[in-house]
């Protein structure tokens, strides 16, 4: 599991940094890819990326501020050009759907596959068994959500001394313990996947805000998250400016991920006052109270491993 970010300014495109995006790509078997956000631009920097159009499946649009959606209907545009591609389903706030069907129409635009529209509420608004998606609304100057992304426990390796003093077989019957099935032997005799695996490996959570100031829905979004990637439009210190736009600090980010116990923090959405080089003075101060955290730049992968 990784997260690429495609787009790391607030408010409008710079030469440094383009405006929100990031793109969740999900391990094997899977391997779809979940884009956050789709600023302006979005399509060119995945062009940049081994990410392909046709492998992102799911969308969440945190709101409708334009850094954060504006290149959403042209990114829909051409996956519709790559042919074959699969469905795709968007969550989002109330009116987004209306904002890009219009668009859609205005311009005569063609799509030529299945676009579902999920209106975000608060709970899980996703679940295959597999990975479980959970929105909450955050505190900015228009309804704006986050989303904690939750990866379900995986059965534990296989115990091949186990296997062996049982008398498995070496084949198909592997697969079904290690998938978490009970499987009967040729003898009669059942063995139990519990008996011959390893402990469950945790699933992994990553925990994707919004534009926000700081709120509850935050830090309860980001419990105990392996990866939490909070919004630092402004450095320590502009916490007036911070409160008046709906944004938070540097500190204010370190905080929350501190109070949530997360294991990383990633920083985003910087205000364009900030060259590239002042990244160093804006982790320095998150560090000073939250050690694990890092600067999102354009392009920058952060890997997500299990607790294994």
């Amino acid at each position: 599991m990784e997260l690429t970010f495609l787009g790391t300014g607030a408010g409008r495109p710079s030469r440094l940094r383009n405006v929100t995006s990031a793109a969740l790509k999900l391990p094997a078997p899977s391997l779809s890819v979940w884009l956050f956000d789709a600023g302006e631009g979005t399509q060119h920097r995945l062009l940049q990326t081994p990410i392909k159009l046709n492998r992102i499946d799911r969308i969440f649009i945190t709101h409708l501020h334009g850094d954060h959606v504006f290149g959403l209907p042209g990114l829909l545009s051409t996956r519709a050009y790559d042919g074959g591609v699969g469905p795709v389903t968007i969550y989002g706030p109330a009116g987004l759907q209306q904002m890009v069907e219009c668009l859609f129409q205005l311009s005569g635009t063609y799509i030529g596959y299945d676009i579902q529209y999920v209106e975000a509420v608060e709970g899980v608004i996703f679940d295959d068994g597999n990975y479980r998606v959970e929105a909450a609304a955050l505190e900015h100057r228009i309804p704006c959500f986050g989303y904690r992304v939750i990866e379900s426990p995986r059965p534990g390796r296989l115990d091949a001394g186990k296997l062996k003093e049982a008398g498995v077989p070496f084949g198909p019957l592997y697969g079904k313990l290690k998938a978490g099935e009970d499987i009967t032997l040729p003898d009669g005799r059942e063995i139990k996947s519990s008996d011959v695996t390893g402990a469950c490996i945790p699933g992994r959570i990553v925990t994707i805000l919004g534009d926000t100031k700081p709120c509850a829905n935050a830090v309860r979004l980001a419990e105990h998250a392996d990866l939490l990637v909070h919004e630092a439009t402004f450095a320590a210190g502009l916490e007036e400016k911070a409160e008046l736009y709906g944004h938070s600090t540097t500190v204010q980010a370190a905080e929350a991920a501190k109070r949530a116990g997360a294991r990383k923090l990633v920083m985003t959405h910087f205000s364009s006052r900030y060259e590239l080089e002042d990244a160093v003075q804006l982790v320095d101060e998150a560090r000073a109270i939250f050690p694990q955290t890092e600067a999102a730049f354009d392009g920058a992968v952060f890997d997500i491993p299990c607790q294994c």
